[in-house]
């Protein structure tokens, strides 16, 4: 078993790798003649079988082995890539993923699995059934060698520089490679000048932070067919390497000239570098690329200490949350201490008071963003899931991204992965066609599902459009009569019956299949979406022409902008995010309509509930009530109360255990007089008030 004190570093890395891997490969299946990426799945390969060996993974490490031996024969041409191989070396990825987590999470893997998997391989590359034993050629790649542990490589995370020559010989450009391609891979880890010398050698200096390993795993690909050499010159802030190293020890470490000539021409007063041509003992490319690596180490010395500061950490996430409670707790303070500097007229206090706002709202702002990742990194998973679910369907569906850059919280991506998958899901099965009913339709073959974020305010909008079928308002209402959610005399209106598509249990599917069928999921859908705060809706304009799914959430679930409300003595937050305007009741607007709970706002009905009623707060109601309209899953709704106070920056707190049960609510924050102000669930407070005037209209 490996050591748990690295198990975890691998788990991460390996993870990273997969996620890289899957990408490569599904890019690979659309352009099957790209060197560059065959050449990015060998090296992820490669990767994790070193790193699993040299961390104790063995099982990892021998089965990737035999992957890896079946790309080798695609990167030299000797095994075209098919549908086959991309959906073994698919597979492939699912089994190592399903042994890292056997390894670190306590999960299971099926031996069985990774045995068929290599003979398929191994069948369609011609390499024999597959052994058991582990192979000889599985190690971990090599160390530097800098009198520490492997573990302890310096060249992780930091800027260092390196030496790197290579020969290639006739063997090399067998198959198409080309020196082009392994110059473009080394540039793509970071600053590379290349001097090309008249003999075919090329020498390379690079300058990277990602570490000795991830250069060597570029030059795997020349090891076999070429010349190649590495060297680390130096670590940038490391003491251990030398300064300032003098051209002729270059020259002479690196065999261009003899110690004894050296020592002839240094005798002499001319530069070094021009007696040494002169004595045609080195070429002019020698010496120009001594020089730049001389000035290379000399200048990295000088800012070592800027590197450092700028390389990138893993911090978990744990302590990223407390980071975030402290500071929703500094906020609570400062909110605390900006109400008393109020209340006393001393302008020795305003002033130091008003900079600790400043400085408290930077680092608000600060932390949050160290939370926030582009979104891109989900819509990238949903690509494997396109691929098979429409293989499995028999359906041609290809889907593309738009604002893949939007940042959102951490914790709101993470929780939004399963409504993403059962919302594409439902695009494939009930709204894409077959390629057949499509080109009827006068379509392409095929369909188009399109994922797109973008900001709006202090919500992220996320858009999923399908190109299929659209929705059957009729057909939908007939199911949610046969599973009495809608009874014979309700009159709904062509959005109201859309959104009858998140009610549990409803299903349009004609059978059930592995894929749908059972009436769960969308409503999987709405309830998460309600949890972060967030609204979700649907639109299908005209039939045929496919459908939108639009999700507006949070930018982050720890500090939002609330509206703070009042109802008696007790005060109620809305998020900002779902409050569409506010508008004033009188008496006299509930007399017209005799007390149904409904009001004309711009033109259209507009159901309310009372919250001093819902919340049984004790009192008399104000005779000018203010009523606060919010959007929910494309619906409009009133929340009736005594007054508006304005906006708040609301720090989430939760009810804790004994308030789990609560209706309404979804948490409480802490005002700036100290006083707990509650944060108001809209969507299960509409959905309660509803359910309450359906009981009372069936008795």
């Amino acid at each position: 078993m490996a050591d748990s004190e690295y198990a975890e570093i691998f788990r991460e890395e390996a993870g990273e790798l997969l996620e890289e891997l899957e990408t490569s490969l599904l890019e690979l299946e659309k352009d099957p003649s790209d060197l560059k990426i065959v050449s990015r799945v060998f090296r992820a390969m490669h990767t994790i079988k070193g790193s699993g060996a040299m961390f104790g993974f063995d099982d990892i490490s021998g089965f990737t082995h035999h992957v890896e031996t079946a790309l080798d024969k695609v990167r030299d041409g000797t095994v075209p890539v098919s549908t086959e191989l991309i959906n073994l070396t698919l597979a492939s990825r699912d089994h190592i993923r399903a042994l890292l987590d056997a390894a670190t999470c306590g999960g299971e893997a099926d031996p069985a699995e990774g045995e068929r998997i290599i003979g398929l391989l191994q069948a369609l590359v011609g390499g024999g059934a597959p052994g058991k034993e582990q192979p000889a050629s599985v190690s971990a790649p090599p160390a530097l060698d800098m009198g520490g542990a492997v573990e302890k490589d310096p060249t992780v995370g930091s800027m260092t520089h390196y030496r790197i020559t290579i020969k290639p010989t006739p063997e090399f450009f067998v198959g198409g490679n080309t020196l082009e391609q392994l110059l473009d891979e080394l540039k793509m880890l970071g600053e590379c000048t290349v001097f090309l010398h008249e003999e075919g050698k090329s020498e390379i200096l690079l300058t990277t932070d990602k570490g000795v390993n991830g250069v060597e795993d570029v030059l795997v690909f020349a090891e076999s067919s070429c010349e190649v050499k590495l060297k680390v010159l130096a670590v940038e802030g490391e003491d251990e390497f030398e300064e300032h190293r003098k051209l002729g020890e270059i020259l002479v470490e690196k065999g261009e000239v003899s110690a004894t000539d050296l020592g002839k021409v240094l005798e002499r007063q001319k530069p070094l570098g021009e007696l040494l041509i002169e004595e045609r003992l080195v070429s002019r490319t020698s010496i120009d690329a001594a020089l730049a690596e001389q000035k290379m180490v000399k200048e990295g010395k000088g800012k070592g200490g800027v590197a450092k500061g700028a390389e990138s950490i893993r911090v978990a996430s744990e302590k990223l949350d407390q980071l975030i409670n402290l500071v929703g707790e500094l906020v609570v303070t400062q909110a605390r201490l900006t109400q008393v500097s109020s209340h006393h007229k001393d302008s020795d206090l305003v002033e130091p008071v008003e900079e600790v706002e400043r400085l408290t709202a930077e680092l608000r702002d600060c932390v949050l963003n160290i939370r926030m990742l582009p979104i891109g990194t989900t819509f990238t998973k949903f690509k494997r899931l396109v691929r098979d679910l429409s293989a499995e369907l028999g359906k041609e569906v290809v889907m593309v991204t738009e604002g893949a850059e939007t940042e959102l919280d951490k914790n709101v991506i993470d929780q939004l992965g399963d409504p993403m998958v059962h919302l594409i899901r439902n695009s494939i099965d009930h709204g894409i066609e077959s390629p057949e009913e499509r080109e009827l339709a006068g379509k392409p073959r095929k369909g188009t599902i399109s994922l797109a974020a973008q900001h709006s305010g202090a919500n992220v909008v996320i858009t999923v459009t399908d190109d299929g079928k659209g929705l059957d308002a009729e057909r939908i209402r007939q199911k949610g009569l046969e599973k009495g959610l809608i009874r014979p005399d309700m009159e709904l209106s062509e959005q109201e019956i859309w959104n009858t598509i998140f009610t549990p249990g409803l299903s349009t599917a004609k059978t059930v299949t592995s894929v749908s069928g059972r009436g769960v999921g969308m409503d999987v859908v709405k309830s998460t979406v309600d949890a972060l705060k967030g609204s979700v809706s649907v639109t299908s304009s005209v039939k045929g022409k496919g459908t939108t799914i639009t999700i507006m959430l949070p930018l982050t679930l720890a500090i939002i902008d609330g509206l703070l409300t009042k109802v008696g003595d007790t005060h109620f937050v809305l998020p900002l995010s779902q409050v569409e305007e506010c508008v004033e009741l009188t008496g006299e607007d509930i007399a017209k309509f005799h007390q149904r709970r409904m009001l004309p706002v711009r033109d259209q009905l507009v159901p309310y509930v009372r919250l001093r009623d819902f919340f049984a707060i004790p009192g008399e109601r104000p005779a000018l009530e203010q009523m606060v309209i919010s959007r929910i899953n494309g619906e409009r709704f009133g929340l009736v109360l005594d007054g508006v106070v304005g906006e708040h920056q609301t720090v989430l707190k939760s009810l804790g255990w004994v308030y789990r049960n609560a209706t309404g609510l979804s948490g409480s924050t802490i005002l700036g007089n100290g006083h707990v102000a509650l944060i108001l669930d809209v969507a299960n407070v509409m959905k309660c008030a509803r359910q309450e005037e359906h009981d009372a209209l069936a008795n």
